[in-house]
């Protein structure tokens, strides 16, 4: 009798480490998406930021400027729902902007125009490893979240269920090659 008892605490305590060391894991990885969220609005933000920047510099020609500026403030101004869609029609206008190496010379000739060119290329590179780092978290927790044990025991407590940030994040092909920002 005494051995069953013992056996029985042992499991007990067996599923109760395992119970919290799944909780521990599954708030490590909302702190990790939190984390990545914080790093990708930076991205998205600096993103908008820099077109900004050019398409107020002058270096472009008015129709580029008003096409850039307009979606790079309707990117900043998204609300959260609207975000993804925001930020997709960023990068379709700095596509727009940017279709060949030509319409990155002629920025890159004018006065600041380097300096502008170099600071969008590594906003542009760096937006699309941002998100994949976000998506990458998002689907860490959601892998642990679809547990039956998870969902059962609510051991997400009242996390929202996390949502990958889906956007056209494809920068415009002349800065995406080596050396674009040193013309």
């Amino acid at each position: 009798m005494t051995t069953t008892i013992i056996w029985i605490a042992v499991a007990l305590v067996a599923v109760g480490l395992y119970l919290s060391w799944t909780a521990g894991r599954l708030d490590r990885l909302h702190a990790r998406i939190d984390a990545a969220r914080a790093a990708l609005d930076a991205q998205l933000l600096r993103r908008a930021s820099v077109a900004q920047e050019l398409a107020t510099a002058g270096v472009l020609d008015p129709a580029a400027s008003i096409v850039l500026y307009e979606s790079a403030h309707a990117a900043r101004q998204a609300e959260p729902e609207q975000r993804e869609v925001a930020e997709s029609e960023l990068s379709q206008a700095l596509r727009a902007v940017f279709p060949d190496p030509e319409a990155v010379g002629e920025v890159s000739g004018a006065p600041g125009g380097t300096e502008a060119i170099g600071e969008l290329t590594q906003a542009v590179r760096r937006v699309p490893m941002a998100r994949r780092f976000h998506n990458d978290a998002v689907r860490a927790a959601r892998a642990v979240r679809e547990h039956r044990v998870v969902r059962w025991l609510r051991l997400a407590g009242h996390a929202p269920f996390p949502l990958a940030f889906e956007m056209d994040d494809e920068p415009p092909q002349p800065l995406t090659t080596e050396g674009a920002g040193a013309r």
